[in-house]
């Protein structure tokens, strides 16, 4: 009996499902709302039964049929790429879809060097990037949106591998103009009693904070962000001090101020945990031949231990050219 479905429908009726809206399903996957909206109507006249409910000026909920069909959909997808993986690992070649995300606090220092490189070495691959929380990092990988994803070591499920690729240790962000901006080194204690600016996203708050209670003090937050450019922006005017793990190329905010990073230091060796940057792929990635290259890609880029934070290079030496 010939299929009734093409693989393309199937992703079209993923996109919405997941999206909840033809119109937003069309600017995920770059096709015309029409030609997702035929593709829905024809599985829906194939199959004999509705997948989603319309709501008038509210897009489309999935049916409880339809659910089952978007899990599945998905099962099936992620089984054709694997496909592309033989075809991959059979001729050696490293080429097809590849889809990356990455942390939301580091993205923009991290993901597009990585990626200049690899698609310079692999032109064949079709690379696509997504910045998410870690919690979207998760579900992305479970769901075989992504297939593997750069973020920090913090509360990795035992569903989930973490490849490790880089140590870093926690770093104050202080303007230029702060009284403690020119210290060799600062404690949690230093920092306590002046106004800080905490880059407030899952899990890495919780570690930011963390720093300070584990050694008995409590900091004065001032203020809240969850984008790294409006923490550089809010401490380069002056707001408070921000910490963080990763030293961006430049030493001036978006704004144009100039900031400072002094290293973290503790009374006693180990009390301030630095974070592990590595890679988070899900039960069986590396059998994708376009994966492992990847995977050798950030090993090659990043250090094991880069000391003092992440610049180009990510060894604290700057790439020339």
């Amino acid at each position: 009996m010939p299929l009734r479905f093409t693989l393309r429908q199937l992703e079209y009726l993923v996109a919405v499902g997941e999206c909840g809206s033809i119109a937003l399903a069309s600017d995920k996957v770059n096709v015309s709302s029409p030609s997702i909206s035929a593709a829905i109507s024809q599985l829906e006249q194939e199959f004999g039964l509705p997948l989603f409910v319309r709501k008038h000026a509210h897009g489309l909920s999935l049916t409880q049929g339809g659910k089952q069909f978007v899990e599945q959909a998905k099962v099936v997808l992620a089984q054709a790429a694997r496909l592309n993986d033989l075809a991959n690992t059979i001729t050696g070649k490293v080429r097809g879809p590849l889809n990356v995300g990455c942390l939301l606090t580091f993205a923009q220092v991290v993901l597009p060097h990585l990626r200049r490189g690899f698609v310079d070495l692999n032109p064949e691959v079709d690379f696509h990037q997504f910045e998410r929380n870690q919690s979207e990092i998760f579900d992305g990988l479970r769901h075989a949106s992504l297939d593997l994803a750069l973020s920090y070591d913090l509360n990795i499920p035992p569903d989930l591998d973490f490849v490790p690729l880089a140590t870093l240790p926690p770093y104050a962000v202080l303007p230029e103009t702060h009284d403690l901006a020119h210290r060799a080194t600062l404690s949690p204690a230093d920092l306590a009693e002046h106004p800080m600016i905490l880059l407030d996203l899952p899990l890495s708050s919780e570690y930011f904070l963390s720093l300070f209670s584990e050694l008995g003090v409590k900091p004065r937050i001032a203020e809240r962000t969850r984008d790294m450019a409006v923490m550089q922006s809010l401490v380069g005017q002056g707001f408070g001090y921000s910490i963080a793990n990763i030293r961006p190329w430049s030493d001036r905010s978006p704004d144009g101020q100039r900031l400072r990073y002094v290293p973290l230091s503790a009374a006693s060796p180990g009390a301030l945990r630095p974070m592990r940057l590595g890679l988070v792929l899900s039960e069986g990635a590396r059998a994708s031949q376009t994966v492992r290259a990847f995977v050798e890609h950030c090993r090659a880029e990043l250090t094991p231990d880069s000391g003092h934070g992440l610049k180009l290079r990510f060894d604290g030496v700057p790439r020339e050219g």
